[in-house]
Order: C-alpha cells, then sequence, then structure tokens
C-alpha cells in the first residue's frame, strides 16, 4: 500500500514533469484566492479609513437633520431632498440648558455655493453659514485673527473666515485679514483665516469659507430653514439622554403629539450610532465582495478538473500497469485525487502571497496620496482560502479520480 507521503511526492514529481500545464492549471486558483486576500485586505482598509474619519470628530456628538427616517435608513434630506423642517429658532431652544442640560455646544448650519472675489483674483469655493459655536463642536482653530461673535451671528453681520486653501487662492502670501472681499455681489471684511486642517470626514475642511448663519440665510441664500444642526454632548455616558432631550424639546417645538418618532419630521442620531452603522453597512459589503471573488475559484476548480481528466486520458496505460503489478483502485482514486489538492493547495499559496503583496502596495500608493489607510492582512483571511482552495481541489479532483480508478487493467494497457 502506498503511502500518502509517497503520493504526494509522485504527485510533485508528475506535476513538474509538465511544469507550463501545471502553473496553467493553477492560475485559475491562484487569481481567486489573490482576489480573496485582496479584497478583504482592501475592504478592511478601506473600512478603517472611513471610520476613522468619523471618529475625528469624537463620539460625543449629535446630529440633526431635516427630515424623517426610519431606525436605519438615511434621512430624506440625506438623499439631496430639500426639507425645510429645521429653524435657527430650533438651534437656540437647543442650546437653552433648560431644555438640553447634557449639551455644551451647539451649530447651526446652512451651505451653499458661490464665486469670492478680491481685487482680480476670483475662486470658486463652498460658503458655510454657522453659528458662533462651530469651534466648540467641530473643532479647529484660527491661525490668523478670530471668529465670529454670537453678536455678529444675530446682527445679519458681512463677516467671512476664511479656510486656508481659500486664502492661498485669493490673497497668496499676502495678509487677509482686515480685506474685504465680494460674495454675491455683497461685500464682506475677513475677520480670520483658520489654521489648515485638511479633509476630515471626505469634507475639504480648508477649501471653504464660514459666514454667519444668519447673513448666509437672509443675504446670501433667501432661505429661512436650516440645513442640519450639530451638538456636541458633555459625556459619552450621557448621549441617549441628550438625544431623548433634543427630541422631545423639537416635537414640542413642531408641535408633534406622538412620541413614538412616527410623527417626527426631523432625524437626531449620535456620532456612535452613526458608526455602529457605519460599520455594519461596511461589513456587508466586505463579504458580498469577498463572495463574489470565492466565485472565481469555482471557475478555478472547473478549470483543474478539465486538465485532470484530459491528465487521466494521457496516463492511461500507467494506470493499467500499475493495477497490473498489485496498486488497487483505491490506490489509484488517492493518487489522482492527491495531485488535485497538491495543486490547488500550491496555488493558493502562490495566491496568498501574491494578494499579501498586492495589498501591500495599495496600502502604500493609499498613503502616499494622503489616505489613513491600513495594511490588514488577517489570519482568517488567509486561513480561508487554504481552506476553500483544498476543499475545492477535494471536489473537483473527485471526478477524475473516480474515473481513473474505474479503468479496467487489461483496456488500460491496450490504450495508445
Amino acid at each position: 500500500m502506498i503511502s500518502i507521503g509517497q503520493s504526494v511526492k509522485n504527485s510533485v514529481m508528475a506535476l513538474l514533469a509538465n511544469k507550463a500545464r501545471s502553473f496553467l492549471t493553477m492560475l485559475g486558483i491562484i487569481i481567486g484566492v489573490g482576489a480573496v486576500i485582496v479584497i478583504m485586505s482592501v475592504g478592511a482598509g478601506a473600512q478603517s479609513l472611513i471610520l476613522s474619519q468619523f471618529k475625528t470628530f469624537g463620539s460625543n456628538l449629535i446630529g440633526v437633520l431635516p427630515g424623517k427616517s426610519d431606525n436605519n435608513g438615511p434621512p430624506t434630506s440625506a438623499l439631496g431632498v430639500v426639507i425645510t423642517t429645521l429653524t435657527y429658532d430650533d438651534m437656540l431652544a437647543l442650546k437653552n440648558k433648560n431644555n438640553v442640560p447634557n449639551l455644551v455646544a451647539v451649530c447651526a448650519y446652512s451651505r451653499g455655493a458661490g464665486t469670492l472675489q478680491w481685487q482680480s483674483a476670483s475662486y470658486d469655493t463652498t460658503i458655510a453659514g454657522v453659528s458662533a459655536g462651530y469651534i466648540d463642536v467641530e473643532g479647529g482653530s484660527v491661525a490668523d485673527g478670530r471668529f465670529l461673535t454670537p453678536e455678529e451671528e444675530q446682527n445679519l453681520a458681512k463677516v467671512v473666515i476664511l479656510g486656508s486653501t481659500v486664502k492661498n487662492e485669493l490673497f497668496g502670501e499676502s495678509p487677509a485679514v482686515g480685506q474685504r472681499i465680494k460674495i454675491k455681489k455683497l461685500m464682506f471684511e475677513v475677520i480670520g483665516v483658520m489654521e489648515k486642517r485638511g479633509t476630515v470626514a471626505f469634507q475639504d475642511y480648508d477649501d471653504q469659507v464660514f459666514v454667519p448663519v444668519k447673513t448666509m440665510q437672509k443675504l446670501v441664500s433667501g432661505v429661512d430653514y436650516m440645513g442640519q444642526i450639530r451638538a456636541k454632548i458633555d459625556s459619552e455616558n450621557n448621549a441617549d439622554t441628550a438625544l431623548s432631550d433634543v427630541e422631545k424639546t423639537l416635537r414640542e417645538r413642531h408641535n408633534i403629539v406622538q412620541a413614538d418618532g412616527s410623527q417626527d419630521d426631523f432625524t437626531v442620531r449620535s456620532a456612535a450610532e452613526a458608526i455602529k452603522t457605519i460599520t455594519s453597512v461596511t461589513d456587508a459589503l466586505k463579504f458580498f465582495l469577498t463572495a463574489m471573488a470565492a466565485l472565481s475559484l469555482i471557475v478555478g476548480g472547473v478549470g483543474i478538473m478539465n486538465i485532470m481528466l484530459v491528465t487521466v486520458t494521457e496516463r492511461t496505460r500507467e494506470i493499467g500497469l500499475r493495477k497490473a503489478i498489485g496498486a488497487n483502485s483505491a490506490n489509484i482514486s488517492n493518487q489522482f485525487l492527491i495531485e488535485t489538492i497538491v495543486i490547488t493547495t500550491l496555488g493558493g499559496i502562490i495566491g496568498i502571497v501574491g494578494g499579501i503583496l498586492i495589498s501591500f502596495l495599495i496600502s502604500v500608493i493609499a498613503k502616499k496620496l494622503g489616505y489613513d489607510w491600513e495594511f490588514v492582512i488577517t489570519l482568517f483571511s488567509i486561513l480561508l482560502s487554504i481552506g476553500v482552495s483544498a476543499i475545492v481541489g477535494m471536489i473537483f479532483g473527485l471526478y477524475p479520480a473516480r474515473k481513473a480508478a474505474r479503468l479496467e487493467p487489461v483496456e488500460a494497457l491496450r490504450y495508445e
């Protein structure tokens, strides 16, 4: 009886006897396993990038958006539909400690786009109407000058704070504070320039300007509603209490009778909830993409089965000779089955190495482009790839192995 070790040795020798065909046989498995490794790594890297962007704000934030949503879906306003249910007075009500005692800062937002002009220079950018609590909520700091005051927020002051990119585009090395720029035919005084911050949560904080939110509403956009409201909680442990107080306050202001959320015309979410939702969505996406990549392993398995059937035909006389000198059907079947498993396992190992190298290259390129991209290769992905490739070898090698085992010695020896 031939040992498993001897069968593996014979399988390797058979593969080496026809290197080109052996490699082409393994190619489907190599590509499939490599794709699984790359997709799982890229998925983990992309997920870490997305979560790190949102975690930059911290988990002690609350967001209020106009429009109702269910527990899992986004509010209607997030889909691009204009909802006008949030107002400036809603923001003032949330700032009132009697209504929501756990909020330490609140900021209202009204955004738009426009062209800024200074002398002969002009620049198109985002115009963010914000309230005076912006820095307390969002973070960041002023590099030159100051941020707007509550009085300027209330009095429709025509003042503007520039992001660092906008400042450089309009003024270059010249000082900006104290200068007057034109925004939609209105003259605004530059009172500050923000410290360079970069992109956070996929928003370029440097390529925008900030004006008082009521000025944005009344003079620039001509609207009387808010795009959103954000608030900072005194402690993450008080998030549920703060969420409940915010919902209660807005329901009272909007004359909503039901307290179960069925009639709400707004959506309140905490940053922790948003991070949890994003994690669930990205996990599902990773699973789906990995499953799609794994389908290529089945294609590779079919290719292996076809090649092994050809191999059985080519080695018919060899099979007859081995049976004639004492090998039984189990020996023949095991030999071809082991050959298939060896092919798929070697292909799996090569695919893993190739997938790791490609994943590493992707992470290097992403970091060069300025993204906070983690290079992640999990033990699970490696074990999954090896296990799946071995199973594919067993499944698709079983039929050729049984066909070889069923050959009659006399007929096999006669085969030309």
